[in-house]
């Protein structure tokens, strides 16, 4: 009896290994799968103003309403203004940041600079052909932003892109609407 444990167990050993690395290495391709960036992105076609409709907020953005971003294309980055206005103040504010590229990156795998020298991932998880929206995720899935060209979007595209962030794993039930 003690001799049938004993093979068991060493049996055991040498099995969980190959357990371990295959339960990792299944979990992580889902989890790239489910939020995978945008592979192709013509970065002059993407500059330009962008409305945010809704999103999951950062602590920095948690409070502004009527956001409008214009991305302007630059050597290896885009220069970003953005336009909002704070809960209860009437008054316009803004901020620059920069977006960064990455080489040998999928073109909307990047990271966003507000402050230097700090950076956030920022990813490019659905974008149309004709860019008339973008919708940004996070890595870890923290933030998500809708934007589109225009200061509103048909309801049935946008009910479909939430639900198409749902099933990705975003907590949809977090997004605030931008009020344009």
């Amino acid at each position: 009896m003690k001799l049938i444990n004993f093979r068991f167990f060493i049996l055991l050993v040498l099995l969980m290994p190959t357990l371990i690395f295959f339960s990792f290495k299944n979990n992580k391709s889902e989890r790239v799968l489910e939020n995978q960036a945008v592979a192709k992105i013509n970065f002059k076609n993407f500059q330009g103003t962008w409305y945010s409709l809704t999103s999951i907020p950062t602590a920095l953005d948690k409070k502004w309403r009527k956001t409008v971003e214009h991305y302007t294309l630059k050597e290896g980055h885009f220069d970003v203004f953005t336009t909002y206005y704070k809960i209860g103040n009437p008054e316009k504010k803004s901020i620059k940041s920069k977006l960064f590229f990455y080489e040998g990156r999928p073109n909307g795998e990047m990271k966003a600079q507000f402050l230097w020298p700090f950076k956030i991932g920022y990813r490019v998880i659905e974008l149309p052909d004709d860019y008339s929206y973008v919708v940004i995720g996070h890595p870890d899935k923290k933030y998500l932003f809708i934007m589109a060209r225009k200061p509103e979007m048909d309801k049935k595209l946008m009910n479909a892109i939430v639900d198409r962030c749902k099933q990705n794993g975003y907590e949809v039930d977090k997004l605030v609407s931008q009020e344009h």
